[in-house]
């Protein structure tokens, strides 16, 4: 499985951002996005899982992003709406085939693949 996020860039508070993530294939079942602070861990933002259907946000995030996927494009996006400095990071999406519970998705083992990252700076 193959991964491109796109979509990333500054931007100031309060402003919004969409990241896309295409996938290569078009049978991924959970599709995940990561963030990765400076100088800290990658960590989950919100993973979606097609069947059974699934979405999770973490408490950090919730309410102001929105995960989504088009099937047609086999891409995935990452709506972020509100932006703060502290969501600074580089993002990553990662996808598995694997039905993925909400617990196990925080977990990268459990994900098949993942993107290059793509930079997001929020300025205040």
């Amino acid at each position: 499985v193959q991964l491109v996020e796109s979509g990333g860039g500054l931007v100031q508070v309060g402003g919004s951002l969409r990241l896309s993530c295409a996938v290569s294939v078009r049978t991924f079942n959970t599709l995940g996005w990561f963030r990765q602070p400076p100088g800290q861990e990658r960590d989950l933002v919100a993973v979606m899982r097609r069947i059974p259907t699934m979405t999770y946000y973490t408490d950090a995030v919730k309410v102001r992003f929105t995960i989504s996927r088009d099937n047609a494009k086999n891409t995935a996006y990452l709506q972020k709406n509100s932006l703060k400095p502290e969501d600074t990071a580089v993002y990553f999406c990662e996808a598995s085939l694997k039905i993925i519970g909400e617990t196990t998705a925080k977990q990268e083992m459990w994900y098949d693949d993942w993107g290059q990252g793509t930079q997001v700076t929020v300025s205040s």
